[in-house]
């Protein structure tokens, strides 16, 4: 098996090429960070792929000696938060939606058609879509289109399982530097287990931690006037 994952370099996407590869998948991990591939590279059955996920062009370039793959999991993003939603820092948002949802057009467009019919496609998004959450403009904007965009995919592609993940809190490089509880937060590889757990049964939606994730779906429920006064409170 082949598998091909972006966002490899640090956190879900560094444990999902560990684990593949120790599974015995040739693994082609990719990134932009020169060193950590080169420390994935010393783990058996792991390439190291080069490229900016945002750069259409480095994606074909780095990627043509490759003719086909079992699986591609299109993990790589980032995380801003506006802090101050009445003076809009349109640059941030733009960061966001380039890193999050233009770079996965991108890719789809460079490796969708490299998937061998019966192969997977894979995509992260997060649990943040379930509910409007403080500051989350530029994050949950961003990932919102990743669920949407997973849910035609699984629609219109009919030689290719998609599965969407939508992680709950994960400790990882990224949420290091957040400034709020998380709770339920599991490590990097509990997420990968659980990822790889779906995505072996071939599940449309993989959503994690189960008590986490359930909470928040059945939230949903709520009338959008009282869960805008719940969320307020969060940010008091």
């Amino acid at each position: 098996m082949i598998t091909l994952i972006t966002g490899a370099t640090s956190g879900i996407g560094e444990e999902l090429a560990k684990q593949y590869s120790a599974q015995g998948d040739t693994v082609i991990a990719c990134g932009r960070n020169t060193e950590k591939l080169a420390q994935l590279a010393t783990h058996q059955n792991i390439e190291p792929c080069k490229f900016d996920a945002t750069d259409l062009q480095d994606i074909k370039s780095a990627t043509m000696a490759y003719n086909q793959f079992d699986r591609v999991i299109l993990n790589a993003g980032n995380c801003e938060y506006i802090d101050d939603a009445r003076n809009f820092d349109s640059s941030l948002f733009t960061r966001v939606i380039n890193a999050n949802l233009l770079s996965i057009g991108y890719c789809l467009e460079a490796l969708l058609p490299k998937i061998k019919p019966g192969g997977q496609l894979v995509l992260v998004s997060s649990s943040v879509t379930y509910l409007p959450l403080p500051r989350s403009e530029a994050y949950g904007a961003s990932k919102a289109g990743v669920s949407y965009l997973a849910k035609c995919l699984a629609i219109d592609l009919n030689d290719v399982d998609v599965t969407l993940v939508h992680p709950g809190f994960v400790k990882t490089p990224l949420t290091d530097k957040n400034d709020f509880p998380m709770p339920m937060a599991v490590s990097a590889e509990k997420a990968a287990d659980y990822i790889i757990s779906g995505v072996k049964k071939r599940r449309k939606e993989v959503h994690f931690p189960y008590r986490f994730t359930l909470i928040l779906k059945c939230m949903r429920i709520l009338p959008l006037p009282i869960w805008l006064k719940l969320a307020k409170g969060l940010t008091r």
